[in-house]
Formats: structure tokens, C-alpha cells, sequence
């Protein structure tokens, strides 16, 4: 197995982003000169990232995983989100393949029966997606925030992603919820309506749901299972898949 260890450069590039605001960490990504790709959800964090990016002008590529399963609310927004700020989101869609062979093996909706069913379903729609939105890229820009769920509250602004072998940058890592609406607020930055229905966290439409009074964040994301540090498998190494390869 092959061992990677982060640049020497990022504990100082860590460090030097914890002085800027979000324009300035934004500005020094796009001055680094690797190619770097911005992934947005559509979620609220997302689009701050996006607002700021297309509002300075900067060289960031922006993506998103269209799944085939999303909201039409999250949908929609793409288009109003490209429309606002003069810029293209490429989307990422999974293969039709994997689609079939993950129907075939679990069923459809097969996500809800396992986890194990569940992590293939994110694999097709989300991961494999996410390699090709990220191929060639040296930075890979998220929304992640420590205050989202716990098993994010240690998020640094810079970390060495050794299964991509790049660089990834969380710039909004040390926001509260707080924050992020307070700059959708006083730059009328375009979000998902879902968020004023409870929706705080939302990705597919079959695994999300409204969270109750005093949940996490994320406690509607695949909110039938007991793991409360679940995920999709983007911002942790996957834990399983059990789709067959195609090719």
C-alpha cells in the first residue's frame, strides 16, 4: 500500500487561512495555480462558497453531483444559482450502469434495507461522480463546517486528501450556522426554499427528511440508521460497497 503524507506547505497554508475572511482564503486557492474544483450541494453553505466565488470572479471551477435523485427545489437552484452570478456549474451524473447493477443487486430503493445497501447507493450517485468532477484538480474546495455534526467538528481549513492525492480546503470550517445566514442576508445570496421547511442538511430527496426541535443539523440524512456519524463516503474513505465493477 502506498503511503502519502500531506505537503509540507499545508500546516502553513492552514495557518495563513485562519487570518483571512472568506474572499481572502477563496483568493489565495485560486492563486496557487493547480487547478482547483469547488463541489456545491446546493445546501446553504454551498452557496455562499458559490456566491463568493462568482462575485469576485475567481479561477475555481464549480460542480455538483446531479444524482438523478435530488429535490426538484435543489434542481431548480442550480440553474438560479448560474443565472445570478454569470457562471457554469458542470454537473456530474452517475452512470446509467451503476445505476442498473446497484438496482439489480439491492432493488431501487434498496438503501433503506442495509448500510451496506446504502453505502453502494452513495457510491454510484455520489462518489464515482465526485472522481470525475475532481479529475486533474490539485484543490478540492467543500462547504464542510465543524459546527455540522460531530464527527466534523475537528474540520481544519487544510487537509491532505490521500485516497484523491490533493489538496482539500474547507473554508468555512470555523462558521456557525449563525454566520452562514448572516452573509445570505446581507448579500441576498439565492438558497434552497426547503431550508425555511426544516431541511437544514439536504441531499437526496428518499434520505432526506425535516430534522425535529433540537436535532443536529444532519439528523435528517439517512436518518434510519443508528450511526450517528454516517455519511456519504466523500469526506471519509468508504467504508463498503457491494456493486459489482462495471466498466
Amino acid at each position: 500500500m502506498t503511503i502519502h503524507t500531506p505537503s509540507p506547505d499545508t500546516q502553513a497554508l492552514e495557518a495563513q487561512m485562519a487570518t483571512l475572511d472568506l474572499g481572502g482564503r477563496l483568493a489565495l486557492v485560486a492563486s496557487l495555480g493547480g487547478r482547483a474544483v469547488f463541489t456545491t450541494s446546493l445546501g446553504i453553505e454551498d452557496q455562499v462558497i458559490t456566491a463568493a466565488i462568482g462575485r469576485d470572479g475567481l479561477d475555481i471551477d464549480v460542480a455538483t453531483l446531479e444524482t438523478g435523485r435530488l429535490f426538484p427545489e435543489t434542481v431548480a437552484l442550480i440553474g438560479e444559482t448560474e443565472d445570478r452570478y454569470g457562471i457554469a456549474i458542470r454537473r456530474f451524473f452517475p452512470e446509467q450502469a451503476d445505476v442498473d447493477a446497484f438496482a439489480a443487486t439491492f432493488g431501487i430503493n434498496g438503501f433503506y434495507e442495509s448500510v451496506e445497501a446504502r453505502h453502494a447507493c452513495c457510491g454510484v450517485r455520489k462518489v464515482k461522480p465526485l472522481a470525475r468532477a475532481l479529475a486533474g484538480a490539485q484543490f478540492w474546495v467543500t462547504g464542510l463546517r465543524r459546527g455540522q455534526s460531530g464527527n466534523r467538528a475537528s474540520t481544519p481549513f487544510v487537509e491532505f486528501d490521500a485516497e484523491r492525492n490533493l489538496i482539500k480546503i474547507n473554508p468555512l470550517a470555523d462558521w456557525d450556522i449563525d454566520a452562514v445566514n448572516a452573509y445570505v442576508a446581507a448579500h441576498d445570496v439565492p438558497i434552497n426554499p426547503l431550508h425555511k421547511r426544516g431541511y437544514p442538511s439536504i441531499g437526496c430527496e428518499p434520505c432526506t427528511r425535516a430534522i425535529k426541535p433540537g436535532e443536529p443539523e444532519r439528523a435528517g440524512r439517512w436518518w434510519w440508521e443508528n450511526d450517528l456519524t454516517r455519511e456519504c463516503g466523500l469526506h471519509v474513505p468508504e467504508a463498503a460497497s457491494a456493486l459489482p465493477h462495471t466498466a
